[in-house]
């Protein structure tokens, strides 16, 4: 049984060395976060205990989390901006921005020259020329902002405000004048779709294919054989995805359908995703940037509460990141400001 975990992490690893190391790193926390549970000996994990045994089963479940994702498509899985597919299309943009540049000079110019050939009476047109001259650096420098902020929008974030993405509208709806010579919107539907994601680097559809690892896990995971000892694997490794007040998935399970492993597992895959380093979609974030969204997520039921104020207290976070993150990611973290942090 070792030796297929050990199987499926090499293969997850070989196929995307981001998801890899998140896989070596979930056990990590989620073991330090159960341990800290167990010695807990206030009101909410009174009662809590794991044996030698169970403590084993939670490492294994943590080990085989996400190992549905070797199903998933490496152009989703690791999607790196918005516009990524086999390259990120983010390139041609550019190259349609200076050619937009080129067009409108082009069109100046001419206007230009006609103005000069009916210029027959010979009369001041310096201030005509100069006055088409400013239009064009104007418009030059409103493309320059535009690209800008296409490629900004492209990295993906934590959000897009309604302005941005009716900028990235009205960006799309510039007229363009294509190979063939045709007047033409200047983003494609499809690039406009993309570019306009509220959150993160992907779609709707792409979404689902990542959420549909967690079927997969479910599938793969159900099917063993397991002795009595590693019963509860699947519902820890296939619960990190669920929420506290059932808007999760695959089940849509309640914390109180869950059990205290699945939860803990739930923080740990959530701390180990905004912490990394190694994501080719985002930057790693601080400690107290990333303890901010998961109070955030506490506040509005995502995860565990009593879960969330143990790993804070205790500062299990600040074990974890002792060992895994870079030094510009520990900062101090200021308790009294983590939303919903109760001590």
């Amino acid at each position: 049984f070792e030796a297929f975990i050990k199987l499926i992490a090499d293969a997850i690893d070989q196929k995307s060395p981001y998801t890899g190391g998140h896989c070596r790193r979930v056990p990590e926390l989620t073991m330090m976060l159960a341990q800290a549970a167990v010695n807990d000996q206030s009101a909410p994990f009174a009662d809590f205990s794991l044996n030698e045994s169970e403590l084993y089963e939670l490492k294994v479940a943590s080990w085989l989390h996400d190992c549905g994702k070797v199903t998933t498509p490496d152009a989703v899985m690791d999607k790196p901006t918005k516009l990524s597919s086999t390259f990120d299309r983010i390139e041609l943009i550019d190259q349609r921005f200076e050619l937009l540049k080129q067009q409108a000079e082009n069109a100046m110019l001419k206007a230009q020259l006609d103005l000069l050939q009916r210029n027959q009476a010979g009369k001041n047109i310096e201030a005509e020329l100069a006055s088409m001259q400013e239009e064009l650096r104007e418009f030059k420098e409103q493309c320059d902002s535009d690209r800008d902020f296409l490629r900004l929008s492209n990295i993906g974030g934590e959000s897009m405000t309604q302005a941005d993405i009716e900028r990235v509208h009205e960006i799309g709806k510039r007229p363009f004048i294509n190979a063939e010579g045709e007047c033409v919107s200047f983003l494609s539907y499809d690039e406009i779709k993309h570019l306009s994601i509220m959150r993160g680097t992907l779609t709707a559809e792409e979404r689902k294919v990542i959420n549909n690892h967690i079927d997969v896990t479910i599938t793969m995971l159900e099917s063993l054989p397991y002795p009595r000892s590693l019963a509860r694997v699947p519902e820890y490794a296939c619960g990190h995805h669920e929420r506290m007040d059932g808007t999760g998935y695959p089940r849509g399970l309640k914390r109180e359908q869950m059990s205290i492993p699945a939860r803990i597992m739930g923080i740990a895959d959530i701390f180990e995703a905004l912490t990394s380093k190694d994501r080719p979609y985002k930057k790693a974030k601080t400690l107290t940037e990333s303890l901010e969204i998961l109070g955030r997520m506490k506040v509005n039921q995502h995860i565990d509460p009593d879960l969330f104020d143990l790993f804070i207290r205790e500062k299990i976070y600040l074990s974890y990141a002792e060992k895994f993150l870079e030094p510009e990611q520990i900062d101090d973290v200021d308790h009294s400001r983590i939303p919903g942090y109760i001590p």
